[in-house]
């Protein structure tokens, strides 16, 4: 559906994408305080959130069925799901939440380079251009926080599978609705978890939470991940992935200011990397504008 500025259905979904991305500022923040691993983080993250959609269908008494063939999809889509959530925890364990959600802004970047490779679509020169300079922007955190190396890596590649499943989304959405697509990813994703901690021995060190952590952890797994999702891919069926992404990454401006409130010194970043984080987001605000003086002069 092709988005029209004045459709008030339109209007109610990027309320609800604008929510939906101020929840997830939100877990860079439980994610750090959070003191297991990342891996066994994201192992109780989903599987609270599966809990959490299956108790839904069975009370609302909504159908989930699909078939065998898409519930396969949607099960290997988790493992991008999965896999994203890990490095995402993983990077902010190995960084700080402010670097870990800058990088994650790239997921514009990388939207743009495979949402035209996968849908078979014009790429945009406007979303590259765009995507040159949050490409800058990344380049000169690293230059700046050359100590925090192996998160940004961590934290670039978790853009990568956000951006993959994000599209993939897309496309789901339009024959699914969004709380079924959210737990069949949700379900592959814990399996996915599941196998991986299994071969790797990871459950020989299982980490329990603290009692501190359960309040965190259900938190995380309810509010910030079921219910976050499920906004997030039902807004995608007046949305595109790309318009998605340019809004998720205002996901740093949230979680920035919210990791400064409540954590404070544990986030004290150098000057070059707000060089880096002006010029992502600078593009990120001005990008529509520039989008529809675009779409002006065309209809001249």
């Amino acid at each position: 559906m092709p988005e029209n500025s004045s459709s008030p259905t339109l209007n109610k979904n990027l309320v609800i994408l604008h929510f939906t991305v101020f929840v997830w500022g939100f877990t860079g923040i439980l994610g750090q305080l959070i003191t297991i691993s990342a891996v066994t983080l994201v192992w109780y993250r989903v599987a609270i959130a599966v809990i959490s959609l299956f108790l839904y269908f069975t009370f609302s008494k909504k159908a989930y069925r699909i078939e065998p063939k898409t519930l396969l999809k949607m099960a290997l889509t988790g493992a991008l799901v999965g896999g994203h959530w890990i490095l995402f925890f993983a990077s902010i364990k190995l960084s700080t939440v402010p670097v870990t959600l800058v990088c994650l802004s790239s997921i514009t970047l990388f939207t743009a380079i495979f949402e035209p490779l996968i849908n078979k679509t014009r790429i945009s020169k406007m979303e590259i251009v765009a995507g040159i300079f949050i490409i800058t922007g990344i380049v000169l955190i690293f230059k700046f926080e050359t100590r925090y190396t192996k998160g940004i890596i961590a934290g670039l590649i978790s853009a990568v599978l956000a951006a993959l499943f994000a599209i993939i989304n897309s496309r789901f959405v339009k024959k699914h609705q969004a709380p079924v697509i959210a737990f069949y990813e949700l379900s592959g994703a814990f399996v996915w978890i599941t196998i991986y901690l299994a071969v790797t021995g990871g459950f020989e060190n299982f980490s329990f939470p603290k009692p501190t952590d359960i309040g965190y952890l259900v938190l995380l797994g309810t509010v910030c991940t079921s219910l976050a999702y499920v906004a997030g891919v039902s807004v995608m069926r007046e949305l595109s992935a790309f318009r998605v992404a340019l809004i998720t990454n205002l996901e740093p401006v949230y979680g920035i200011i919210m990791a400064f409130l409540f954590l404070g010194d544990r986030n004290r970043v150098t000057p070059g990397f707000w060089i880096g984080a002006v010029i992502i987001l600078s593009t990120i605000f001005l990008y529509p504008v520039a989008q529809k003086q675009v779409a002006k002069r065309r209809n001249k």
